[in-house]
């Protein structure tokens, strides 16, 4: 069934993309079971990344939860969709592991050893209410197809899988599945308000006491749009480096050339790409298979602020 890492578990995808829909989960349920509960989710066997057996619905059983699929050596989606779940996890604080619960499913259990998850859910800076599985292939497929997050192999997708995200109340039966890049505030509003029910949440600001909108042009939304999960400016280093000052640091050739394929350049030997591999504790910087035109506004971007800020 493995046949490649670029695209473990015969190829998980979904027609959904960023579009948020209503998961039909009970939809090839039998008219004799209930649509929810364990007759329709597999209690199958799990581990963890701290190598704790587990098994699947009893993680899920009367509780809020957002399910994701991705493996360790994924060089497109799965380090951007991780990143964004950190951010969510940010953004909710202390409800996670008491009222909201991550699951990060490996669809790669052949390299996905939980010493790997591990050092992987370590790099994401995973919290408590955050957990990483892997399993045999056969349960794990079984898995993806009864939560509606697989699909046929696809030649043409490089990642192996589509990065969506599965968020549900196994009480309430209540599920919905939206993309796993998307704006984290959005995410936790689907988790806690859509399906979560909580209430007493603190009132919203005024519009009035909101800053001024300062100018959004190509480079800056590249930024805020898909480097903002992983890396600041002048905030110190989080998951990357921090850019602030990247472009004095860098030469602009390569900086341009990294940024656009960051694979290829790692698995190239390209030496500062190892260096920053290394130093970031493995991480992979995701190939987001931006446009040049992208790349060259995201750097401009970049220096604007430097010289800004001098």
């Amino acid at each position: 069934m493995m046949n490649s890492t670029r695209h473990p578990l015969s190829v998980l995808r979904t027609s959904l993309g960023a579009v948020v829909a209503v998961a039909i989960l009970g939809a090839g349920a039998s008219a004799e079971q209930p649509r929810w509960g364990a007759q329709y989710f597999p209690n199958v066997a799990l581990t963890t990344q701290t190598g704790e057996a587990v098994r699947f619905y009893d993680l899920i059983r009367d509780k809020t939860v957002a399910i994701e699929l991705f493996y360790t050596q994924c060089e497109y989606a799965c380090p951007l969709e991780t990143a964004r779940l950190a951010q969510v996890q940010a953004l909710l604080g202390d409800r996670m592991g008491k009222d909201v619960f991550f699951y990060s499913i490996s669809i790669d259990p052949t390299n996905d050893t939980p010493a790997a998850l591990k050092a992987f859910a370590e790099k994401f800076h995973a919290g408590p209410g955050w957990t990483f599985l892997t399993g045999t292939a056969v349960d794990i497929e079984l898995l993806s197809k009864k939560l509606g997050l697989y699909s046929p192999p696809d030649p043409d997708n490089k990642d192996g899988h589509v990065p969506t995200l599965l968020i549900g109340n196994e009480a309430s039966g209540q599920w919905v599945r939206g993309s796993a890049l998307d704006n984290p505030k959005l995410t936790a509003t689907m988790i806690t308000d859509w399906v979560g029910r909580y209430s007493g949440t603190a009132p919203g600001r005024s519009y009035a006491s909101a800053a001024p909108l300062s100018k959004f042009d190509a480079g800056r939304y590249v930024f805020s749009t898909k480097c903002v999960a992983c890396h600041t400016l002048g905030k110190g280093a989080s998951i990357g480096p921090d850019l602030a000052g990247i472009t004095h640091v860098r030469d602009r050739a390569w900086l341009e050339q990294y940024i656009a394929e960051p694979d290829s350049m790692l698995n190239g030997g390209d030496p500062i790409a190892q260096s920053l591999f290394s130093k970031y504790g493995g991480g992979r910087m995701p190939n987001l298979e931006l446009t040049g035109s992208e790349v060259r506004a995201v750097v401009a971007f970049l220096d604007s602020v430097e010289l800004h800020q001098q």
